[in-house]
């Protein structure tokens, strides 16, 4: 994993813009802590921060490949492709030499031997740019799924990029600018694909490569969902997704630094835990590691609802027992939660204030617990995307509800009662009619709706479906994704996602919703495929998302910070707000609406202060 950035300018030399290069690739120092480089020929430089996972003395870069003693070739590379050592005897078979034992090595000559063909063979999560000196032609590439971010800058001449836009920010020629277009994006909970908030950036979309040249730029997809026809019955799925997950988890097992798990005690992070346990005593490499996130108190305060009905921790703490791993509990107190330097900490390192609140703000502090022992986490995110899991695949009313189905229950309360404060509550109603977040989330579920494969011949309830599933696969992941690459490298803590191995995706996305519901409960593949390797309670436990601390004083200490910003006239978001409904809400809102509502008036406000953000409406 790594922190890339660049420029490409063909109207002037850049060989003297070392410290141009220099400063926007220190924007990622927490990205890659382990070796910085910078790399410039006439019309580019090449950033990277690196964070070394492979190969620890071989991996620096920018790497370049060479021929008769030429530069052929010039790579800033961040991800890992899981099949390195497959590709790498196939190109030495065709007569490749290589210097190190790097994937990043593998992929310059990957690129050598197929052009841009070459994506079609790689297996992993990435985002990198190669520049080709004999063309002075620029290939930017994200991987399949959009793991790994990357964004872009069209200028007049070339372009700049990089992992995060603070990199392409800290360019003099880019300015931190927003319009109502992009606050709508922000606010709206949409993730459009290429949509980067700022204007004039873009997030290079994911399976796609974007070509920079002088006659301007050229975006090719090379790889996205497609629908066909099923035809295995259901014991041979069951069986396909667990070949799949044993060989997803074995690739994803290579490290030449400490590795663990995210173990929540819910379904996924058990499966990835328990398949990484026998993964690493097959290889002698056992224990395996796991690491839970709780809260002080939690199981005092600990009250059921509808969306989470048991705590984590004894499910946690069967499965680490249950498989023998060497497991801990990072437990976080509620002043850990409401310091507000760790909150200024996630809004640095996601450069928007969007999210979870709390929930990012917990998952930070669980990765720099865990960066202290560990390098490298493999997770269980996706897998609800992947395999049907979120309440509402099977809410009926979510799923004929004419948008995004996580909207409508956003929308009427997760207990079933419509919350008093949502999320915008408090924003000024001249704001929210010049945004038109409904009628904004409305035109981007048509587009996403476009989008899906149809099926000849299927209709009904499978129709629906398949729209619901590509919508999650290419909408409501890609904020789930952003969120853990942002928090976890920002502590340098590499996170694997197995659940989004592009062959899983696509063989359970065209499996019917008849087999993935086959005996009526939430993730029916994926329980079937491993029950042998986990314990019946862990096996049977009903889905539970990433927890959150139920500790009264951390609403209470909300209210205060919500009252400190109403007494200062200076507050960047008191412009947005609506005053009086912010000072009832403070006056006797109870804590659950509060927090819907306060975090994002809190969070708007410090991405304000301190991103040097100028609204343009």
């Amino acid at each position: 994993m790594c922190g890339i950035t660049g420029w490409v300018s063909f109207d002037r030399d850049l060989s003297t813009e070392h410290a141009t290069l220099a400063a926007m690739t220190a924007t990622m120092a927490c990205r890659g802590p382990d070796a910085a480089g910078v790399w410039l020929d006439t019309h580019v430089g090449l950033g990277h921060r690196r964070l070394a996972v492979i190969d620890l003395d071989g991996g620096r870069q920018p790497m370049a490949a060479e021929h008769d003693g030429r530069t052929v070739l010039v790579t800033t590379y961040s991800g890992e492709i899981y099949n390195y050592r497959e590709l790498r005897a196939e190109l030495t078979a065709r007569g490749h030499a290589f210097r190190t034992e790097s994937d990043t090595e593998v992929a310059l000559h990957a690129y050598l031997e197929w052009g841009e063909a070459f994506t079609e063979h790689l297996n992993g999560m990435y985002a990198f740019a190669l520049w080709d000196p004999r063309t002075e032609e620029l290939l930017l590439v994200r991987d399949r799924m959009g793991i790994k971010p990357l964004y872009y800058w069209p200028t007049p001449d070339g372009v700049l990029f990089g992992s995060e836009p603070k990199a392409i920010l800290a360019h003099p020629g880019a300015r931190a600018v927003v319009d109502a277009e992009g606050l709508a994006e922000l606010l709206a909970l949409t993730k459009t694909p290429g949509h980067a908030v700022y204007r004039g950036m873009r997030e290079l979309k994911p399976g796609h490569t974007l070509r920079v040249r002088r006659q301007g730029i050229t975006e090719r997809r090379y790889w996205a969902l497609e629908s066909y026809e099923h035809t295995d019955d259901l014991p041979t799925t069951i069986a396909t997704v667990r070949e799949l997950l044993d060989d997803i988890v074995a690739r994803q097992l290579i490290a030449d630094v400490p590795l663990c798990t995210l173990l929540s005690g819910g379904l996924d992070s058990s499966v990835i835990t328990a398949l990484a346990a026998r993964g690493l005593a097959a290889a002698g490499r056992g224990p395996v590691r796991s690491f839970a996130v709780d809260f002080t108190g939690q199981a005092e305060n600990f009250v059921p609802d509808q969306l989470r009905g048991t705590p984590d921790g004894p499910y946690a703490h069967a499965l680490a027992e249950h498989v023998g791993s060497a497991h801990r509990d990072i437990v976080l107190d509620t002043a850990d939660l409401t310091d507000r330097r760790n909150r200024d900490a996630v809004l640095a390192a996601r450069d928007l204030p969007s999210g979870l609140g709390e929930g990012d703000t917990s998952l930070y502090l669980l990765f720099k617990a865990i960066r202290e022992q560990s390098t490298v986490a493999l997770s269980g995110e996706s897998a609800d995307e992947v395999f049907g899991g979120y309440l509402w695949f099977h809410h009926p009313d979510a799923v004929s509800h004419d948008g995004f189905p996580w909207m409508y229950v956003l929308a009427k309360g997760f207990t079933g009662g419509t919350p008093r404060l949502g999320p915008h509550s408090l924003l000024a109603p001249g704001l929210l009619a010049k945004l038109d977040l409904p009628g904004y989330r409305d035109a981007r579920y048509r587009e996403a709706l476009a989008e899906v494969p149809r099926l000849a011949g299927e209709s009904g309830h499978e129709r629906r479906m398949r729209e619901i599933s590509h919508l999650h696969l290419t909408r409501f992941v890609q904020s789930l994704l952003d969120r853990k690459d942002r928090a976890s490298m920002a502590v340098g803590l590499e996170v694997r996602v197995p659940f989004c191995d592009h062959r899983l995706v696509q063989y359970v996305f065209n499996t019917p919703w008849a087999m993935k519901n086959f005996d009526g409960r939430e993730k029916s593949l994926l329980r079937a495929a491993t029950r042998d390797v986990l314990p019946e309670a862990v096996a049977q436990r009903v889905k539970s998302p990433y927890p959150s601390t139920q500790d009264p004083r951390y609403a209470e200490a909300l209210r205060a910070e919500l009252g400190e910003l109403l007494a200062d006239r200076d507050a960047p978001a008191r412009d947005l707000l609506d005053l009086a409904a912010t000072r009832t809400a403070v006056a006797d809102a109870p804590g659950t609406d509060l927090r819907n509502a306060g975090e994002v008036v809190l969070l708007l406000d410090g991405w304000l202060r301190r991103h040097r953000v100028s609204l343009e409406l």
